[in-house]
Order: structure tokens, then sequence, then C-alpha cells
């Protein structure tokens, strides 16, 4: 981010492609070039980084904060893809998540 530049409150932003199939398979396609699945695993199921099927988001799942955490990244490990991806392949990778079926049946580990 730039010096003295403020993030847009991630409320406020809204998804221009929210529900397009098509812009969801687009999506798709970008989160594997760009090797999401490397660390949350092919179809968001999680692998190294977490999963995008278990309805818990870390961060807060509404489209702006999944936004702001591509476009800025999250510490320990998520890197920052706003001066890579331009911000409609970031929303087509928001909706692409969002289309991902939430499985019914969550299995949790007590460490």
């Amino acid at each position: 981010m730039f010096a003295g530049a403020v993030a847009p409150p991630a409320a406020d932003l809204v998804n221009p492609f929210a529900g397009d199939s098509q812009s969801a398979a687009q999506g798709a396609r970008i989160y594997v070039d760009m090797n999401c699945d490397g660390c949350h695993g092919g179809g968001g199921v999680g692998f190294v980084g977490p999963s995008f099927t278990d309805g818990r988001w870390r961060y807060g799942g509404s489209a702006g904060v999944v936004y702001h955490s591509i476009f800025y990244g999250r510490p320990r490990g998520m890197p920052a893809y706003g001066g890579i991806l331009s911000p409609t392949a970031i929303w087509k990778v928001v909706t692409y998540l969002h289309s991902l079926p939430v499985a019914a049946d969550v299995a949790t580990e007590a460490w």
C-alpha cells in the first residue's frame, strides 16, 4: 500500500460479480493459475492454508473482507496479490470462493 493511503473499509466493498457463474468459473481458473490451490487445496478444501468449504473464515467471509485478504494479504503466510492481480481478477476469485459449497458435516479436531 502507498504511504499515507488508507484501505477502504471492507464493509463498503461490493462484489460486482456476486452470483455470476461465468465470473466464478473465471475465478476458478485464476485460483489455479495463481497456485492458490497449492496452499488452500484443490476446490478450496484446505491444505497448508485454511479451507473455504468449512464455513469458517478466520477474518470474516464477507465479499469485502475476502477481497481485502487477497489484495493486502494476511499475517502468517497469505501474500498480497494487489500488485499482481487486477481488482477485477480478485473479485472473480472472491466470486469463485463464495460459489464453493459448504460441507454439511465439518470435522473438528481437538488439540
